[in-house]
Formats: C-alpha cells, sequence, structure tokens
C-alpha cells in the first residue's frame, strides 16, 4: 500500500523475477484489468469485490498462457482500477482472446488492454518493484507492527540498537567517525569467528524515536553511511514501552 497523486493505491509484485530480469525471451509485456463500479471512497476494492477481481485475473493469465510463455510480474490497484502486468514472449492474438474474454464473462467491467515492448523491463524494475526508500519503509513498518501487537504504543522515544558489518576495521573505523557525530554511542566491535563476508561488526545505539517515518529516515541515513564505508547495515530493534 502506498499513497499516490489522488490517494491510495495497492502494489502486488512478484518477488522471484529480481533475480533475472530483465529477461530477453519475454520482450513484450501486456498490462490489462478492468475498471469495476464496486469500490470505495479511496478507489479500492469492496470486500466483496475482492473474489471477483481474482478470478478475473486467473483468467486472463489462463488465456495468455495458452498462447505464450509468461512471467507474472505483479498487480496495480489504484481509482477503482485493478491492472495486472504480465511479460510474455510472443503477443500474437493476446489483444483478441482478451477482448473475447472482457466481452463473454465480465461485460459489466469496462476492460483495459495495452500491449508494448519492454526490453528493459522497466515496467517491472522502475515501477513495480520497489525502490530502496520503500523497501526500507516495509521492513521498519513489519518491526513497529510486532512492538505495537505486544501493547507498545510507540509514541515515546527509546533507546534503539543498531548492527552493521564489514570487511575490515579499517571500513568499521570509517563508518564509525561518520555516526558518532551524529548522536550514536558505539555499544560493542568485534570480529566474527565463522566463514562470514563481513565479519567485522559493530553494534551502536541512539535515543530515537519509533515514529515510521522518522525511523525510515534513521535507518535510510545508516544504510546509506554503509554503502560509502563498504559495510552492510542490518537492521535494528528495541524494547516495549508500554
Amino acid at each position: 500500500m502506498a499513497m499516490y497523486e489522488k490517494g491510495p493505491g495497492s502494489m502486488v509484485y512478484n518477488t522471484s523475477l529480481i533475480k533475472t530480469a530483465p529477461n530477453k525471451d519475454m520482450q513484450f509485456i501486456v498490462i490489462t484489468g478492468v475498471t469495476f463500479k464496486n469500490c470505495t471512497k479511496d478507489g479500492l476494492p469492496e470486500k466483496d469485490e475482492f473474489e471477483n477481481l481474482y478470478k478475473i485475473s486467473d483468467d486472463v493469465q489462463k488465456i495468455i498462457e495458452e498462447l505464450t510463455q509468461i512471467a507474472y510480474a505483479g498487480s496495480f490497484t489504484y481509482q477503482c482500477q485493478r491492472l495486472d502486468y504480465i511479460y510474455v514472449k510472443d503477443t500474437t492474438d493476446i489483444k483478441n482472446k482478451l477482448s473475447e474474454l472482457y466481452k463473454s464473462k465480465y461485460n459489466n467491467y469496462t476492460p483495459y488492454i495495452n500491449i508494448k515492448q519492454d526490453i528493459n523491463w522497466e515496467a517491472y524494475l522502475q515501477f513495480l518493484y520497489p525502490n530502496e526508500e520503500t523497501q526500507e519503509f516495509t521492513k521498519n513498518q513489519k518491526i513497529l507492527s510486532q512492538l505495537q501487537a505486544n501493547g507498545d504504543d510507540l509514541t515515546k522515544p527509546r533507546h534503539v540498537d543498531y548492527w552493521i558489518y564489514f570487511n575490515n576495521e579499517t571500513d568499521r573505523d570509517a563508518f564509525k567517525k561518520i555516526i558518532i557525530n551524529e548522536g550514536f554511542k558505539v555499544e560493542n566491535e568485534d570480529k566474527l569467528n565463522d566463514n562470514s563476508a563481513k565479519p567485522f561488526k559493530l553494534h551502536i545505539s541512539r535515543i530515537d524515536s519509533v515514529n515510521i517515518n522518522y525511523i525510515t529516515k534513521v535507518t535510510l541515513g545508516l544504510r546509506d553511511a554503509a554503502k560509502q564505508t563498504n559495510g552492510d547495515y542490518d537492521g535494528w530493534e528495541t524494547v516495549i514501552i508500554k
């Protein structure tokens, strides 16, 4: 879920495709779906509409799979419209078959069909797949949801611990110089005894708010500082305050 120009939207994306994108064997994308009337004032489906939209999506994929090889990239639901994004190897007859499907089974919806070349998979990599900021926001939101489920009201600043890993002591020391000026305290630094790619661990802390926007700004800053010094930021945790 995210906020867009006209209100909230829901994005679903296939995480496994990131490993192979762009797939040069599938240079075309089919963007297709329907506009629905049974939607909330925010433009999202009413509860009883979801099943219908899932059925339409299943039928669409089945039709296209009968014609060519596909890779389902994801969907976008926004302003009373739900669109599926499907990469295909061959576009032959897809538009005709989809038009027949919508006309015969879903004529109470307004269909949308757009088939175009997308060699670099820009629709997936630049639109569907979340950028670093969105990924960080999502990870932090999961932690906050766990805290809230355990009775934390999330309103009070508290001691927050962060972990970062490095290839060597030089990189770790360079990172420390950056974050010490921002009020962080070094809690612990040691070297792991296993075969970790980055065995030099750094544990730091600070009194921080855990408001989602604030904590995401903090963690993005730490992640960026870690990149500058060849390190890997590895997350945060805190105590529950009721």
